[in-house]
C-alpha cells in the first residue's frame, strides 16, 4: 500500500460531522498557507456529481449492489484522474469526504457485497494509491441518524436505510480501523465541533508539512 503524503480522507456514518470538520480544517489549513482541495466522493468533479446524482436518488429502477459498486468505482476513477491526482501532484493538500473505505463499509458490509470484488476494483481504480491518513468519526448510529433527521425532511437512498444497516456499516469502519491503525484514526463524533476539530488536528500532527 503507497499512502499519499498530502492525501487525508474522512469516513463515518451519516450524522457523523464529516462536512463540518472538512470545512473546519480546510480554514485551519488555509491560514498556515497550504493549498488545500477540499472534495468528496461519491463526486467530486462535475461527470462524477453526475453519477452522484445517479447513486442517491430513489429512481423508479432498482440498483443492485453490485451495480452500485460499480458506479461508485467509475465515479471514484473520474475524481480521481481529473480531481486529486492532479492535486497530489503539484504539492496541494487533498482533503476528501470518503474514499475506498466507505466502499468497504457501505457497499460490502451494508449491502453484503463480495470484499474480494471491491479490492479488486480498488485495486484497478487506484492501485495503492490511499490516503496517508483516515479519520474516522465514530458515533452510535441512533444518534448520527436523529442528526440527519433534524437537518432535513426526506433522505436519500443511503439516509433511508434502516438501523441494522448502519449497524453493519459502524461495524466493519470500527474493524478497518482495527486492521490498520496507524492509517485509520478513530475520533469520538459525540462531541462538539470545536473539540472534534482539535481532536482531529493532533492525530494528523505527526504529518510532514
Amino acid at each position: 500500500m503507497k499512502l499519499a503524503e498530502r492525501f487525508i480522507t474522512l469516513e463515518g456514518i451519516e450524522g457523523a460531522g464529516k462536512s463540518t470538520l472538512a470545512r473546519s480544517l480546510e480554514a485551519a489549513w488555509q491560514d498556515r498557507g497550504r493549498e488545500v482541495l477540499l472534495t468528496r466522493e461519491p463526486g467530486g468533479s462535475p461527470l462524477a456529481e453526475r453519477l452522484r446524482t445517479l447513486l442517491l436518488e430513489r429512481g423508479e429502477e432498482r440498483i443492485t449492489p453490485e451495480a452500485e459498486t460499480l458506479m461508485m468505482f467509475a465515479a471514484r476513477s473520474i475524481h480521481l484522474e481529473n480531481r486529486i491526482r492532479p492535486a497530489l501532484s503539484r504539492g496541494a493538500w487533498v482533503l476528501c469526504d470518503r474514499f475506498s473505505d466507505a466502499t468497504r463499509a457501505y457497499q460490502g458490509a451494508g449491502r453484503g457485497v463480495d470484499s474480494g470484488l471491491i479490492e479488486r476494483l480498488a485495486e484497478a481504480v487506484h492501485g495503492e494509491l490511499w490516503p496517508v491518513r483516515t479519520l474516522l468519526l465514530d458515533l452510535p448510529v441512533e444518534q448520527g441518524l436523529a442528526r440527519v433527521r433534524a437537518r432535513r425532511g426526506s433522505g436519500d437512498r443511503f439516509e433511508d436505510e434502516n438501523r441494522r444497516f448502519f449497524e453493519r456499516v459502524r461495524q466493519r469502519y470500527l474493524a478497518l480501523a482495527t486492521e490498520e491503525p496507524q492509517r485509520i484514526r478513530v475520533l469520538d463524533a459525540t462531541t462538539d465541533a470545536p473539540a472534534l476539530l482539535e481532536a482531529a488536528q493532533a492525530a494528523l500532527a505527526d504529518l510532514p508539512e
